[in-house]
């Protein structure tokens, strides 16, 4: 930025006009349209749906509100629009509010300029500083939000009636930018009230001041709509003040989800040894997630977050990672039995209906879990085909797998069943075809055995109970 004008008069003379800070979001996001450039990259699921919704939003320059259950990306992609602004913007240097040089506000920026005139320092700020976000809760007061006399300037022997001894708060220091209010609802009723002016006529108010500071800033919000339609959570004004609401979802299938927990989970690890995950342990952690939101155990109104899903498999792949560090593998495979470390993953990400004893939230994740892995199983492979394997264990034979087993302990264990070995070959190479035969291929063979065990026992073909860090299945 050291190429820019400095002074009000190298500003003026460069030509620059000022405009809107809902203008420069309409005019940037025309640009990007025109050019095919991605609005909110990273962001996977929402181009026909909410993406749209937010377009239209900002070539229409409303104020927005996110409107959706938690963990669907509402502040992501509130705070992704300050992309939209320009990458810099001149203010009048030193001042508190982002003053635009050719209409200065404050008191301070008016003196600066009528004092010094084209002399006037400019500063260039970028579009980060432009910004500001606060997170509702009922402590928020309207000195936060909009200002407040500052005694201890007042003590320094400015008079009370000088502009000078304002304090602003959070919203005219977002002048000329974007202001993001997180969980609207919770705000107290009366702090509401005091946005109205803000959203409706653009200026504010400090105490008994007479002077009205026009604001220029773009206003988005967030909410849950079960804070949103409880009744006096949010005042009826002060939603007919807002241009557009936009409704936000989860993941719409379970290919989604995958994708998402793709892009956001942690996989790329910092150290040996390697962990591969099969494609058919995905679908039973995103499938959890969305059998959670459909469970009458789980309160719908809460959601279940998409943050649930990436911690789980984070988690998954976390068990393996260990299994394998124990017992010096250099590769791992996640299997079934790393299902298990999705319960402290799970825990307080769901809201439950039934009373919550002690336990009980793991035991409702622990049968979401094994509703998954059936719901997996039957879209891959017919349960009926596994008769072999039922009559093993028919006989009164017994099988004990834990988290310490390697693969090649797995698979000496299971494989005694007759003819299970054929179908485990089978199965994997459907499932799997290109680590079918490279370095991870006994570690996809004992999972896709845990696989189908623990889909047998899903069926109520198969006993299974727990025994210290593992199962035991007869």
């Amino acid at each position: 930025m050291t190429d820019r004008p400095r002074t009000l008069g190298q500003l003026r003379e460069s030509g620059y006009q000022s405009v809107s800070v809902k203008q420069e979001l309409r005019r940037n996001l025309i640009r990007k349209l025109q050019q095919k450039e991605p609005l909110f990259p990273g962001m996977l699921g929402y181009d026909d749906t909410v993406i749209p919704q937010i377009q239209q939003a900002l070539l229409s320059q409303h104020d927005m509100l996110f409107l959706g259950l938690r963990g669907q990306g509402k502040t992501r992609m509130i705070r992704m629009l300050v992309h939209l602004l320009d990458d810099a913007l001149p203010i009048v240097a030193g001042s508190e509010i982002h003053d635009n040089p050719l209409q200065p506000l404050s008191k301070f920026a008016r003196d600066r300029v009528q004092t010094l005139g084209d002399d006037c320092p400019i500063e260039w700020i970028g579009r980060e500083e432009r910004y500001h976000e606060k997170l509702a809760t009922p402590d928020v007061t309207i000195a936060d939000l909009i200002g407040e006399v500052d005694l201890v300037k007042h003590a320094e022997g400015k008079h009370l009636s000088n502009e000078d001894v304002m304090h602003f708060g959070l919203i005219p220091r977002s002048h000329r930018g974007i202001f993001c209010m997180n969980e609207l609802p919770d705000l107290s009723a009366k702090i509401q009230v005091g946005l109205f002016n803000v959203l409706e006529e653009r200026d504010i108010q400090i105490r008994g001041f007479t002077i009205r500071l026009p604001l220029d800033v773009c206003m988005v919000f967030s909410a849950n709509p079960e804070d949103y339609t409880n009744r006096g959570r949010l005042v009826t004004p002060l939603k007919d003040r807002i241009g557009s609401v936009i409704r936000t979802h989860y993941p719409l299938t379970r290919e989604l989800g995958i994708a998402i927990i793709d892009e956001q989970a942690w996989t790329s690890r910092d150290a040996a040894p390697s962990v591969f995950v099969p494609r058919f342990l995905k679908e039973i952690v995103e499938e959890t997630s969305r059998l959670a939101r459909n469970s009458p155990h789980v309160n719908p109104a809460s959601g279940v977050s998409v943050r649930m899903s990436i911690a789980n498999y984070e988690n998954v792949i976390s068990s393996a990672e260990r299994r394998a560090l124990l017992n010096g593998e250099e590769t791992a495979v996640a299997r079934p039995g790393d299902l298990t470390a999705m319960i402290a993953s799970s825990r307080g990400k769901m809201e439950l209906t039934m009373t919550e004893e002690p336990g009980q939230e793991d035991r409702l994740v622990s049968r979401i879990v094994d509703e998954a892995v059936k719901v997996v199983f039957d879209g891959v492979a017919n349960i009926k085909a596994y008769r072999n394997v039922v009559e093993h264990f028919e006989s009164g034979k017994s099988i004990e797998l834990h988290d310490r087993l390697s693969a090649a302990e797995v698979l000496q264990r299971v494989l005694v069943i007759r003819g299970f070995g054929e179908q485990l070959d089978q199965l994997a190479k459907t499932l799997e075809p290109e680590q079918f035969r490279g370095p991870a291929s006994e570690g996809l063979l004992a999972a896709v055995a845990e696989f189908v065990l623990s889909a047998l026992h899903c069926h109520n073909r198969l006993n299974r109970t727990a025994k210290d860090s593992g199962m035991v299945y007869g």
